[in-house]
């Protein structure tokens, strides 16, 4: 495929997402043309097709599974400066790569970019409620680019919680280790991220703009991680990076309670 800018989504796809041809028009229909791929670890012939249709290169994984296995799967795939790695139920505001592009440029050693989100809950678009609104003001800080580059800041954030939407997230390839993503979490594996690449000297780049529709439903991995409990016991491990155990324990007490904002009856 043409390189058309620095830039590549790099899409994960699972079995048969309903929701993976949408996804795949938002991208290209961006306002700036860019490149895309499509990686996955369940190959059939409904992702076959739908790479074929629109001419998008498809990567099979055929080695080691699961979540960040195939994050960090399809990122190696990409070969561009920037990567976003693409959730296929998700949606890209047409603006996203002119606005990631606009940002990454003008910064001196940026790590990661990254912009606020929306939600699109049974089929309404939604961009105010308790949870986006509490993460919108967790990155006020944020917002002033003299504390994009300070550790500090950004590790103060990190230590309440994860206000960053993984999908909205494009990754500084030569600014950053080759494996982004460890293996262990099922729900915290993002949060892992950020808190390691906080460490690192270089810019966490934030736009205040909803650039991107994560969708919650039924299937969601999100949804089911947190029906089975398993998401309080990754956020524990995740504030005892931070915090004492005793305080990072009282944390997850009143942090678990966010969790049911990707409760479909919320």
């Amino acid at each position: 495929m043409e390189i058309k800018t620095n830039h590549t989504f790099a899409i994960c796809a699972y079995k048969e997402s309903k929701y993976l041809e949408e996804c795949i028009l938002s991208l290209i229909n961006q306002s700036v043309r860019t490149n895309i791929l499509i990686a996955t670890a369940t190959p059939n012939s409904y992702i076959e097709d739908i790479s074929q249709k629109y001419n998008i290169p498809l990567y099979i994984n055929i080695g080691k599974a699961g979540i960040t296995a195939d994050w960090n799967f399809a990122y190696s795939k990409a070969k561009t400066k920037y990567i976003t790695i693409a959730h296929q139920d998700d949606i890209y505001l047409k603006d996203y790569v002119k606005k990631a592009l606009q940002y990454l440029n003008r910064a001196k050693r940026p790590l990661l970019f990254f912009s606020h989100y929306g939600e699109i809950r049974q089929n309404d678009i939604v961009y105010n409620n308790k949870l986006l609104d509490v993460k919108k003001k967790m990155l006020l800080p944020l917002e002033v680019r003299l504390f994009q580059s300070s550790k500090f800041i950004r590790r103060r954030i990190l230590s309440l919680g994860d206000p960053i939407c993984c999908p909205a997230v494009t990754f500084v390839r030569a600014n950053l280790p080759e494996k982004i993503f460890k293996s262990g979490f099922r729900s915290c594996e993002d949060w892992e991220a950020w808190e390691m690449i906080s460490k690192m000297k270089g810019d966490f780049l934030y736009c205040k703009e909803s650039l991107v529709l994560h969708r919650i439903h039924e299937e969601s991995a999100t949804t089911a991680i947190i029906g089975d409990n398993l998401r309080s016991k990754e956020d524990y491990q995740m504030f005892s990076k931070f915090w004492p155990k005793p305080v990072a324990r009282l944390i997850v007490k009143f942090y678990s309670d966010s969790e049911k904002s990707n409760d479909l009856q919320q």
